[in-house]
């Protein structure tokens, strides 16, 4: 027999193990019901909870953030557990708890509750985990940019085969850099724009794409900002960083990747390891390609392909030609068509060309004025440098069709301004007025209308571009170039313009190339000086705006200007002007806007022919000696807006000088005090020709006459600043205190012309209610009200059907603690852009519906938490602009 392993336990041992035993099982079933219902509770909370999280995670998935894996995986977690709870603890359980408590407790019936008790206690545990696990600080993440990113383009022609050779090139391991080269308008950013788009459409071992616009006078801040914001975080910290620092973490970056770099409209040799770009080569098989006006240019970039972007195939060409000309003027005479052909040939090609002119001879319906077309594109024989013949002898073909020289004269004053830059209308034409080009006599409204037909003209003749705003014009840069192609090469023109902006002058250019210059424009540099005395006997423009860095003007600069017409030093640090600023006897336009100009030289007397003086945003600004607005008898513009000049008597002695001024037609004016502006809406002329009013730092408690101001006319923008005393705003009629909007009639245009309003820590202020007699009102600021409680009061309701604000563009709203309501009811906004929120927690709801935008894109900026208790109209209101919300 086999050897009998022995083991001895004891009986008391085995009696508590049962015991033990026995109770905890006992337990499973006694407190079944109490856990059962103990689960269903903890199951609510767990739900509380998801619901919770979910909620933050649908906040940040509305800002672009993706939500975390642990996060997903939780709520996947959470899903699965409602399930199984709801079903241990459904119908069946409430079964075996019945028989249990009703005395049918059989055997079986007590292993049924001990193994659902059991069940019942581990999913308690299990919740009770959940719960723990989903205590998340963070739930989503900033969204990585995409891989590539879909640039906008319109309709091509005639680029296929250039684009299937890049293409090709990409596919070639040999090939890193490829330079893209051609006359300008000739469609190399089309072409690049289409490569970065097709990155979309097919399959490839890229890891990102990154398009840089690099553009003429390159920045290789912007550079690096705009490739890191595709391969890092690109907050404000790593913006300030020095251009070294940023290289080495660009570079980190992307010699982890397989890249491919799009550098648009290069115009100078780019140093990469400078910027940070690895050379592309075999070993890290990443691209670079990039435009160019230079072949030149490709082989010092080291281009292993240089591919040339031709001009149009001669099919391509008339098939875009006519499309601009339309076919209602090739079919006005039967001549037409075959001299079409004829000029649509001298067009050589080039897609710029080919629209300008296109459009140019869109009206022109006789064949006299398409041989005349013909004559002089095929005379015109003149060269550009470094861009080929084809190209601006032919473009300049629009300005030499413009009707008359004062209208050249006025595009090519355009080219003073820089790159890109939008040129203020108004600012332009007063510049052309003063230049003399002008013809003004007595009637400087007709003057002004001139120069708005000049500005239509230009458009129409594809010479300006029209932004959204069409209080602005722009120049396309090829157009530029020809325009300072002209005053620099041409003739009579040659050596009459003196043109570097955003050049990153740190000191002016040498005075001899002053000597001849009629117009001098260092817009946009670095200029900390100017000493001297340059001889400048032609000179009637100079213009020296956003030189940021500009604090001095020695004495003597300006002795030898006699000719000098227009001077603008705006946005510049300038304190002071020298006093030989008299000698400049000429001078018609003054823009100190935006300076630190302290005051204003007793000498300024001197200039007899001044029309406009812009003192606009000069805070510093403290005195203007007496008698010298009224000593400028010619003065037609005066800009006081926003100036922090202000005297003893609350500058009463100004107003009468501004009285005295014959030719006056526009004044922007800061008031601070009552009594001055008493004075002020007294005088008829003064009224009549105001188109901004600034009250500032009010002292006692007035009463603003809404009546009053309805007799400016013109009242184009109105602010109040550091009013904190009482201020009422009443209407003549009601002979009280407060305004009876409700017995007014909503339908009169009061202010018909408003369109700024900035109200600035006006504490006392409740209400904006009559700004519903402000129907074309584009732009409203209202900042740091402490009592302010709604811009559009309900009292008005009753004044009929009411919709104020059609017109509104922009609306910004901070600091408004008390602040409840904009406007009782939702409303139709067919321009708005904008609405900007911050620290105005009382404003729960906003004058939106869902068809209150009509489809255009509103962005709303603001707190999250006040986004997320926003009441809104309903749920179709809330998607509609749900978004486009962007948190600050």
């Amino acid at each position: 027999m086999g050897s009998v392993c022995s083991v001895s336990i004891s009986t008391e041992d085995i009696a508590g193990r049962c015991c033990d035993c026995t109770a905890a099982r006992a337990n499973y079933i006694c407190k079944l019901q109490e856990n059962r219902v103990t689960l269903r509770t903890e199951l609510q909370k767990l739900r509380e909870l998801r619901n919770d999280v979910k909620r933050k995670v649908d906040v940040a998935e509305r800002q672009q953030m993706k939500r975390l894996d642990q996060v997903q995986g939780w709520l996947s977690r959470v899903e699965a557990m409602e399930t199984e709870v709801t079903q241990l603890i459904g119908d069946d359980a409430e079964n075996i708890e019945e028989k249990r408590f009703c005395g049918s407790c059989y055997p079986k019936h007590c292993f049924s509750s001990y193994t659902l008790g059991k069940k019942v206690v581990r999913k308690l545990q299990q919740v009770a985990a959940l719960m723990s696990d989903g205590r998340f600080e963070v739930v989503a993440d900033v969204v990585p940019p995409a891989a590539v990113e879909e640039i906008p383009s319109g309709t091509t022609v005639g680029l296929e085969s250039t684009f299937d050779r890049v293409w090709r090139c990409l596919e070639e391991e040999h090939v890193g850099i490829i330079g893209l080269y051609g006359l300008g308008g000739v469609g190399k950013t089309t072409l690049l724009t289409q490569i970065n788009n097709h990155f979309l459409e097919t399959s490839h071992n890229f890891d990102v794409v990154i398009w840089v616009l690099v553009s003429k006078t390159p920045n290789l801040d912007e550079v690096q900002n705009a490739i890191w914001e595709k391969v890092g975080f690109c907050d404000d910290k790593w913006k300030s960083k020095s251009r070294h620092l940023k290289a080495k973490d660009i570079w980190k970056a992307l010699s982890e990747k397989r890249f491919v770099m799009l550098l648009d409209d290069l115009w100078e040799q780019m140093d990469l390891l400078d910027v940070g770009i690895p050379l592309p080569d075999r070993q890290n098989k990443s691209k670079l390609i990039f435009t160019t006006r230079s072949l030149d240019l490709c082989g010092e970039m080291g281009a292993q392909k240089k591919i040339e972007v031709k001009s149009l195939a001669w099919k391509d060409s008339w098939d875009l030609f006519q499309k601009y000309v339309g076919e209602d003027t090739l079919n006005s005479d039967p001549e037409i068509p075959e001299l079409a052909e004829i000029v649509a040939r001298e067009c050589c090609g080039l897609p710029l060309v080919i629209i300008t002119i296109g459009r140019a001879m869109a009206s022109k319906v006789t064949p006299q004025d398409w041989k005349h077309a013909i004559r002089v594109l095929q005379t015109s024989a003149s060269k550009f440098p470094g861009m080929g013949d084809p190209v601006y002898p032919r473009l300049k073909y629009s300005y030499d069709s413009l009707p008359t020289k004062v209208v050249q004269s006025c595009f090519l004053y355009c080219s003073l301004f820089p790159e890109d830059v939008s040129i203020d209308k108004e600012d332009l034409i007063w510049k052309w007025i003063c230049e003399g080009f002008l013809d003004e006599s007595d009637d400087m409204v007709g003057a002004i209308n001139q120069g708005f037909n000049i500005i239509s003209t230009l458009i129409h003749a594809c010479l300006l571009e029209e932004p959204l705003d069409n209080g602005y014009v722009k120049l396309h840069d090829v157009i530029r170039d020809m325009a300072l192609w002209i005053t620099g090469e041409m003739g009579e023109m040659k050596g009459k313009f003196l043109v570097q902006t955003r050049a990153g002058l740190t000191q002016a250019p040498e005075f001899v190339k002053w000597t001849t210059a009629e117009r001098i424009s260092l817009m946009d540099n670095q200029i900390e000086k100017l000493t001297g005395s340059p001889t400048c006997p032609n000179l009637s423009t100079l213009l020296l705006d956003s030189n940021r860095d500009l604090q001095m003007i020695s004495n003597g600069f300006f002795q030898f200007m006699p000719n000098l017409r227009v001077l603008s030093l705006n946005d510049t640090k300038i304190v002071e002007l020298p006093s030989d600023i008299s000698n400049s006897v000429s001078l018609q336009y003054l823009d100190l806007s935006s300076t630190n100009i302290k005051k204003l030289p007793v000498e300024i007397k001197n200039l007899v022919k001044l029309k406009r003086l812009e003192l606009s945003n000069t805070s510093e600004l403290s005195s203007i000696p007496r008698g010298l607005i009224s000593s400028l008898s010619m003065l037609q513009i005066i800009n006081l807006f926003s100036c922090g000049f202000h005297e003893p008597d609350g500058n009463e002695s100004l107003v009468e000088e501004l009285e005295s001024l014959k030719y006056l037609i526009d004044l922007r004016i800061t008031i601070v005090s009552a009594s001055v502006f008493e004075r002020f809406l007294s005088s008829r002329k003064l009224r009549s020709c105001t188109h901004e009013i600034c009250l500032r730092i009010f002292k006692g408690s007035i009463s603003l006459n809404v009546s009053s101001l309805e007799n400016i006319k013109h009242l184009n923008s109105f602010a109040m600043k550091h009013c904190d005393t009482l201020i009422k705003f009443d209407w003549a009629e009601t002979g009280k205190e407060t305004v009876e909007y409700c017995n007014l009639n909503p339908r009169v245009k009061c202010f018909d012309s408003l369109e700024t309003v900035t109200i600035f820590k006006c504490r006392m202020l409740k209400n904006l209610t009559w700004l519903i007699f402000a129907p074309n009102l584009k732009y409203l600021q209202i900042t740091d009200c402490e009592q302010m409680e709604e811009v559009i009061g309900k009292g008005v309701e009753d004044g009929g059907n009411l919709s104020p604000f059609t017109n509104l563009a922009i609306v910004g709203l901070f600091f408004l603690p008390q602040l409840k309501s904009v406007y009782w009811n939702p409303l139709p906004f067919l321009y708005l852009r904008d609405i900007s929120v911050f620290n105005c927690p009382k404003l729960k709801k906003l004058p939106l519906n869902s068809n209150s935008a009509r489809e255009r894109k509103v962005t709303i900026e603001g707190e999250e938490e006040w986004w997320n208790e926003l009441e809104w109209e309903d749920e179709a209101t809330l998607n509609t602009f749900l978004p486009n919300f962007q948190a600050t």
